[in-house]
């Protein structure tokens, strides 16, 4: 072997040794250097967006894996963490797996989705159905063992066949945000490594669609993944820096905060310090189809400069806001002046179009219980959404919340309703308002230890019932679990599931983060959302409302 290639051998193997030891290399620099611009991207791969990319329809996936068997696999069903930008509320999917290996999973969609389906407890070399569908489309798939013996995912048909590529190998591309992740400093400090970190991710596109022969379509779905990812993380990391420049501690009943470093938050509130975000193309459709757009878009509503222009001049001196219509008009006026300003736009482009559905989605119910509102102001946010399709959606909404004219609705006939039915047997004549908590969950657990007080004495109360659901590896629960339970929530009805049927519950009832809260009548009806109880802090009101509305 000549003296040249053992070097390049040796120096490959020294590479590998310490990229597993977490070592950036000078070749990363080079990379960065040699970084194309996202327009040089884009120019490079032109691929014109489907007319009909906005569209509202079921997506149906099924297909076999070949070879199953429960008990070998560990594993009878996957799930999905499904979110959808036009729903109040996100959910999870479960796609149960037949003895024979077939699975059909249908759901509505209202605009392409790329995502996976997982399973967590997988004991093969095989645990994710990643998948890239259209409203409309059946997508076959077919799970076989290929090259090593790992499992592959073979698309027999549609948009998942179109981009077989992407999702195969997309994985080369995770982890170009990591230092993001991992970064501890001040802003000016982040934005050189969200600079560094965008530009890697620019060349690390070009170099696996190339390596990888990625159609113009692939290469353009996954340079708007990348945008998705980089604007959440690069939030999510000035987030970070922020929750250590403030100190907050209870005197008295009465929460206190104590800025450290006034320099840094003063630069936590300035636009400008938001500029690697305006490298985002906010009004590009595929956006949408990345399972971090959800993400982007509610870290873009409230990031903290448009949170802090959101209510300049409306707030009363308490610091909360006075419901009428100068003041919700003045804020949406607000609202879009922010989004402009943080994006670097100079008109409402798809993204800050989706921050003010999501904003009217969210004051619906408060305009339609409060006068004349809602007929004064959702025209004016409805003249803010231009794109036909967004428009289309927020009417939509309004008809659907119009038309709700039932205050509680019976639960579909399906087996994992049977859970709530046996508990209203057990309490009779009370009202069930069930908490779904878990032990990862830190906010969980702050509203249970918060509301122990409370909680003692509506355990008084001959009319409801709290029920507190959570989801653990076993239907028996962890040891840390029976602590807790013992501890904060002894005298409580506690119901302890495996992850698989709370994640079945988390769909019945259309959600995905937790805590999240359900109110049951005593019939077995499941209470509507704005009358629903939302937690502790205003439980004896919120309750008080319930039953005032229900006589």
């Amino acid at each position: 072997m000549k003296k040249k290639t053992i070097i390049t051998v040796l120096l490959t193997i020294i590479a590998l040794i310490l990229v597993r030891k977490g070592v950036s290399f000078v070749y990363d620099k080079i990379e960065v250097m040699n970084a194309p611009t996202m327009q040089e991207i884009v120019e490079a791969n032109p691929w014109t967006v489907p007319t009909d990319w906005f569209k509202t329809d079921t997506i149906t996936l099924k297909g076999h894996i070949e070879g199953y068997d429960a008990e070998e696999f560990g594993f009878m069903s996957m799930e999905c963490y499904y979110n959808d930008v036009f729903e109040k509320n996100n959910t999870v999917l479960v796609l149960d797996i037949a003895d024979d290996g077939t699975f059909c999973k249908k759901f509505l969609a209202s605009y392409p989705v790329r995502n996976s389906f997982i399973a967590d407890e997988s004991k093969v070399r095989f645990n994710s159905i990643p998948f890239f569908a259209r409203p409309g489309e059946t997508i076959d798939i077919t799970v076989r063992k290929g090259t090593f013996g790992r499992y592959e995912c073979i698309y027999n048909n549609g948009s998942s066949r179109d981009v077989e590529r992407w999702l195969r190998t997309s994985r080369k591309l995770e982890g170009v945000m990591k230092p993001l992740w991992e970064f501890e400093g001040t802003f000016d400090e982040a934005n050189k490594v969200a600079d560094e970190v965008w530009q890697r991710a620019m060349a690390k596109l070009q170099k696996v669609s190339r390596s990888e022969d990625y159609t113009p379509m692939e290469v353009q779905l996954a340079l708007a993944d990348l945008q998705a990812n980089f604007g959440m993380d690069y939030i999510g990391c000035i987030e970070r820096i922020a929750g250590g420049l403030a100190k907050s501690e209870e005197r008295d009943s009465v929460w206190y905060t104590e800025i450290l470093d006034s320099a840094e938050w003063k630069k936590y509130l300035d636009y400008e310090t938001y500029a690697p975000m305006r490298r985002i193309d906010y009004d590009n459709p595929l956006l949408f189809a990345s399972s971090s757009f959800f993400f982007l878009q509610n870290r873009v509503q409230y990031a903290k400069p448009v949170r802090e222009d959101w209510y300049k001049g409306i707030l009363c001196e308490g610091g909360g806001m006075e419901v009428n219509f100068e003041n919700y008009s003045k804020k949406l006026t607000n609202y879009l002046a922010a989004l402009r300003k943080f994006m670097g736009a100079d008109r409402e482009n798809l993204t800050a179009q989706m921050c003010v559905y999501k904003e009217m989605t969210q004051e619906f119910d408060t305009w339609r219980n409060t006068g004349d509102l809602l007929d004064r102001l959702f025209p004016l946010y409805l003249d803010a959404l231009k794109n036909p399709y967004i428009r289309q959606k927020a009417e939509q909404f309004r008809d659907r919340r119009l038309a709700q004219t039932e205050l509680a609705s019976p639960l579909p006939d399906v087996p994992e309703a049977e859970l709530i039915r046996n508990l209203n047997a057990k309490y009779p004549g009370r009202f069930l308002v069930i908490d779904f908590w878990g032990m990862t969950c830190g906010p969980c657990r702050a509203a249970i230890q918060a509301s122990k007080e409370l909680r003692a004495r509506i355990a008084k109360r001959d009319d409801v019932k709290l029920i507190f659901i959570a989801g653990e590896r076993t239907a028996e629960g962890s040891g840390a679990y029976h602590n807790y339970v013992n501890e904060w929530l002894a005298d409580e009805e506690t119901v302890c599931l495996t992850n698989r049927d709370f994640d079945r519950l988390r769909e019945l009832f259309q959600f995905n983060g937790i805590p999240h809260y359900e109110t049951i009548t005593p019939d077995g009806r499941r209470v509507r959302e704005d009358l629903s109880i939302h937690g502790y802090d205003d439980f004896d009101s919120e309750l008080q409302r319930l039953l005032e509305k229900l006589k």
